[in-house]
């Protein structure tokens, strides 16, 4: 716009209702994460408003709508990082939505600046992982208004219309396998036999006819078979039916060049198609340090029922009508997952910050019918249940990558990226599940908001400045200091004691000895000297207890039962 039209622009934003959601006031607050924060809202009232684009002013008053000018210079303006502001905001708005910023004087001579803002088109526009409203003048989560989420998926989708709920014409019980509706009426079964309301459908589904059964899990109405019944339980021969769809999955097997070196397509039926994938997984076992143990145990790399979860829910959400295929590449140390279609959450915090299911599904049928066999939980569920056992695991959450709005990627991390993110798990038990997302982006090198650092700096769990921000080396902060903590986990120490017990009832032993014994069974969260220390520590106190003796000093020493002491067991 020139400055003819910017100042046309003006005068008609001026004369709008104070009220009006997709147009924003301001005089001088330049906070960075403020203005992404209205970037989104903005996006989003425009939508619902049906306007083209929103805007956001500076230099005029809020509620009298007067100019007053604005000191704001926002090609001056740093982002969180040192970063320049308009790349910075970019980069945390997804999808990616298109702004321009305009800087002009008033016809009165005073400094403005102008945001032009287009309107959400694709799905919700979110800035650093959550979506923004405008309700009247405020500024809202979108989550706390799911009556204007629910329109705005409808506007950003188009009419809401179910794919998975189509009937495929000719399509008839012959074009089912039987063994996948064997294996439905299990899991539908399973599903419901702890339920004390409903554990009667566990032995009733198996008296059900096959049409009744399909029409009860919602694959079949009135005994048609929709899309839903054939991508979970059709025959490979019979996806004809839902052409042009092509309903596929395909496992990548890739080297640590990621160079590929074996690969398999998977079809329908799904339901049994996703256990044939998972067993084609290389599931490898490492070696890491649950609870803070001191003995290190082997883990597999990825638990069954995280993988099992997200193969479901790219099943769930895939947008079939793109004729895509859902991809699963296995590389040395992660699992990437594929799927065509927009994360209808938006992102993981707004799964975990929402109290009430997901709204808005890729394929409602589909979905619930994955839910009647016990293969996902209720949207969003599933993956507050996965980002538990992960922590849990002490592992690197899974990373979901919502850069493209048309496809979603999630990769399971196999091996541990940063024994301090590791350490701190193990000695912080009772951390908030939104902290431990951000704690994990900062051990990926991930951005990370305002909110986020300062709940991470106050519990002493991040080191440094942003950008430039890492786990915290000092575990003290959290276990006043490792050996410490160790030291007084009586298993272990216990463990440690009854192990030299049983060395030396078989004689005397050297210190060199009784260090090859134990060093290599303590924990790797602590360096040779401090496992040295640890065991000095200990012989030193067995000694004083009169349950060993000792003759020298240092590594030469040699140490023996207290004559009076108690026998190590046989």
């Amino acid at each position: 716009m020139n400055l003819e039209q910017l100042r046309d622009k003006l005068a008609e934003l001026r004369d709008l209702p104070t009220e009006t959601e997709w147009a924003e006031f301001k005089q001088n607050n330049s906070d960075p994460q403020m203005i992404g924060e209205y970037l989104s809202a903005i996006s989003n009232a425009a939508a619902l408003e049906s306007q083209a684009f929103g805007y956001i002013v500076w230099g005029i008053e809020d509620g009298t709508h007067n100019i007053v000018g604005t000191t704001f210079k926002p090609r001056q303006q740093k982002g969180h990082g040192n970063e320049d502001l308009e790349p910075w905001l970019n980069k945390l708005l997804a999808p990616r939505i298109n702004f321009r910023i305009f800087e002009f004087d008033s016809e009165d001579g005073l400094p403005m600046v102008m945001f032009e803002v287009q309107a959400a088109n694709t799905a919700p526009v979110a800035f650093s992982g959550r979506r923004y409203v405008r309700v009247g003048s405020h500024k809202k989560p979108l989550a706390e208004h799911p009556e204007k989420e629910r329109k705005l998926w409808e506007i950003v989708s188009g009419p809401a219309v179910d794919w998975s709920a189509g009937i495929c014409e000719g399509a008839t019980i012959n074009n089912l396998d039987p063994n996948a509706i064997h294996r439905a009426r299990s899991e539908y079964a399973e599903r419901f036999e702890g339920d004390p309301k409903k554990a009667h459908l566990a032995k009733e589904v198996w008296e059900w006819d096959d049409v009744t059964f399909l029409n009860k899990i919602k694959v079949a109405i009135d005994g048609q078979l929709t899309r839903a019944a054939l991508i979970l339980l059709g025959k490979e021969e019979s996806t004809h039916h839902v052409a042009p769809a092509q309903p596929r999955m395909t496992w990548i097997l890739k080297d640590d060049e990621n160079v590929e070196q074996d690969y398999r397509h998977y079809d329908p039926p799904f339901l049994l198609a996703v256990d044939e994938l998972l067993d084609n997984i290389r599931n490898l076992t490492v070696r890491y340090l649950p609870d803070g143990t001191l003995f290190p145990i082997n883990v597999s790399q990825y638990d069954p029922w995280v993988m099992r979860e997200t193969l479901h829910n790219c099943i769930a959400h895939q947008d079939y009508s793109k004729a895509g295929r859902i991809i699963v590449i296995e590389q040395p140390d992660s699992l990437l997952f594929t799927n065509l279609g927009a994360f209808y959450p938006g992102s993981v915090e707004e799964v975990v910050v929402r109290d009430s299911p997901q709204e808005y599904s890729a394929n409602p049928r589909l979905a619930q019918a994955m839910v009647n066999l016990n293969m996902i939980d209720t949207i969003g569920s599933g993956i507050k249940r996965t980002l538990r056992i992960q922590r849990d695991r002490n592992f690197p959450l899974p990373t979901y990558d919502l850069s493209d709005p048309e496809r979603v990627k999630v990769r399971l991390i196999g091996q541990i990226l940063d024994p301090n993110y590791t350490r701190m798990l193990m000695s912080q038990t009772g951390l908030d599940l939104l902290d431990v997302i951000a704690l994990d982006k900062v051990q990926k090198a991930q951005p990370i908001n305002d909110k986020e650092a300062k709940s991470l700096r106050g519990k002493r769990l991040i080191e440094g400045r942003r950008p430039n921000v890492h786990v915290s080396a000092d575990v003290a902060a959290a276990t006043d200091t490792m050996v410490d903590y160790l030291r007084r986990r009586g298993i272990d120490r216990e463990y440690c004691q009854k192990m030299i017990l049983d060395l030396l009832g078989k004689g005397p032993a050297k210190r060199n000895e009784i260090d090859r014994l134990l060093l290599d069974r303590l924990s790797d969260a602590l360096d040779e000297t401090q496992r040295k220390t640890f065991i000095m520590n200990l012989l030193q106190d067995m000694r004083k207890a009169e349950l060993i003796d000792s003759e020298g000093r240092g590594a030469g020493s040699v140490w023996q039962l207290h004559s009076s002491g108690t026998k190590g067991e046989e």
